[in-house]
Parts: structure tokens; sequence; C-alpha cells
């Protein structure tokens, strides 16, 4: 996989975007431009769902980039997530070296922290050369992680670089192409967010999550896909304790077109309201004459 030039202009990133089948909005595609073009990593925050995670998905594809994912949880750690040592694989060289007779202890102390002794989780990973040009990185839902390890997070944004105790520092020959994504179920420590450039991603207008549909599913009717994306638009306006995403969307417009569905109906709707709505209690209040009203207004022809 040969690397691809990074877009020239705000235009460009939009065209290599679409390429993809991403369509961004402009001012998505201007702070992404701007990120790869100052090297500064980007933070995309917003509701599940809506392309944060797509983009750096779309971007190493695009660009030719290996793409090294973080998932983070709760708990997560330097050892999951930088690195940590083969201890049984120092063990055996210990034992090797005394089985073998006189052992200089400063030497061995040296060899077992050797870089074939490392075990290189994503953000070691991230920091190490590439033929193909600097990875992508996707450091994803870092809300779920604890605070501590945003702190440990500062010095690899701020220089590209990982201190080991026992081996020295790694730093990048070039930087990572650095995606954060946060779902905004804590807030983020500003100390991190002074280190990237941010972006709110919203859901999409209906204009746009039509285009979307259309461009993901090109063989969906015209008449469908417009009251699909009525439908979601409408469900986004009621408080429930989870909207769909453009992702709930996309996986509901397949499941009809599956389901060789011509038009929105109580039965088929009802039949698949799990695609868009995960959690119970929305599903619940989403029947009756609730349902009833989005239907007719999303299959209205007006």
């Amino acid at each position: 996989m040969s690397a691809a030039a990074l877009p020239a202009s705000v235009d460009a990133m939009l065209e290599l975007l679409s390429s993809r089948g991403y369509l961004a909005e402009r001012s998505l595609a201007t702070v992404t431009y701007l990120s790869l073009r100052m090297g500064r990593p980007l933070f995309l925050e917003g509701e599940a769902g809506v392309g944060k995670t797509e983009i750096a998905k779309v971007l190493s594809a695009a660009l030719g980039r290996k793409l090294i994912r973080l998932q983070c949880y709760e708990g997560l750690d330097v050892a999951s997530a930088v690195y940590e040592w083969n201890s049984a694989a120092q063990m055996i060289a210990i034992r090797l070296a005394e089985a073998g007779g006189e052992v200089d202890r400063d030497q061995l102390s040296s060899d077992i922290f050797a870089d074939r002794y490392l075990i290189k989780r994503p953000l070691l990973q991230a920091l190490e050369p590439d033929v193909a040009g600097a990875p992508v990185l996707l450091i994803d839902e870092l809300d779920r992680a604890d605070e501590a390890f945003e702190a440990y997070l500062l010095e690899i944004l701020s220089d590209f670089q990982v201190t080991i105790p026992e081996f020295g520092t790694v730093k990048a020959p070039h930087p990572p192409i650095v995606i954060i994504t946060s779902n905004r179920t804590r807030e983020i420590h500003d100390a991190l967010k002074r280190r990237c450039l941010y972006h709110w991603v919203d859901y999409p207008s209906a204009e746009r999550e039509l285009a979307i549909v259309k461009t993901r599913l090109p063989g969906i009717s015209q008449r469908l896909s417009q009251q699909i994306v009525r439908f979601v638009q409408a469900l986004r306006s009621q408080d429930f304790y989870k909207s769909p995403g453009v992702a709930e969307t996309l996986d509901w417009a397949t499941a009809l077109t599956e389901l060789d569905a011509r038009s929105l109906n109580a039965e088929v709707v009802g039949d698949t309201l799990g695609a868009l709505l995960k959690y119970q209690d929305d599903i619940a209040r989403m029947q009756g004459d609730a349902l009833q009203k989005v239907i007719k207004d999303a299959t209205s022809e007006t």
C-alpha cells in the first residue's frame, strides 16, 4: 500500500473524504485539513454514531496509511495501551544465562531490557517508522478511560514520544495522524484539549443524511430513503435516552432493503425499530399513536 500525498486544500480534503463515501460538512473537512497540515491531533466530540470513528478509517484508506486503533475503556493502563515487558521471555533469558556459568549482571540487565523483549501496544506502535508514511492513530472513546490515562497521553500528544524507564525515550521520526474521539459521557481535561484541534460532530441535516444514505446504499429507492430520513430526523427531536445516529440510520435502511420494503408502515417499522433505538424504554415510548404520527409525517408527500 503506497501512501498518497496530503490534500493541498480544503476542497481537496472534501473530495478525498467523499471519494471514500464520507460526506463531511465543510467545517469538519476544514479542521481535518488543518490537523494534517499543522501536525496537530484532531479531537472529535459528539453523540455516538455520527461518524467520528469513521473519519479515521477513511483517512487511513484514502491516504494509504496504516490504521492503529486504541479502544479506550475504564481501567485502561500503560501495559494495555503503550507497552509491557515480556516477563516470561526475560525469565528464560535469565535462567539460561545463569545456567551458562559466570553472569555479568550489568550486561544481563541491559540484555533483558532490549527491544526484542518489549511488547509494543498501539500507542508505541504508532511512533514507529513506516515505509508507507506515519500511521493514523485512532484513540477511540477517550471519555471511557480514566483521567489518569489522559495525563499519560500529554507527553505523547505534545512531543510524540514515550519514555520507558528501563529502555529510554522512543520518539516518532514523523508524527502520526492522531484522531481522538469522545462521546462526551464525561468532560475531557483542558490540558489535553489544548494540544488538539477541536470539532463537534453534530447530527447531519436531512439533506446531508439523505445524500449519505443514497451514497452508502445506491440501490435504495428515492421514496424509501426520503421516508427513512424524515422518520429518523423526527426521532431525534424526541426526548430519548439515546437518539439514533447516522450509523443507526444506515443499519435501518439496510434492514428495510433486505426486507424488500417499499414504504414505511406500522408493521415494518415496529418489527425493525431495534435497528434504530437501542434501549427498551425508548422503544416502548415509540408505540401506538406516537409511532403512527411519526410514520404519517414521514410518509407524507408534502
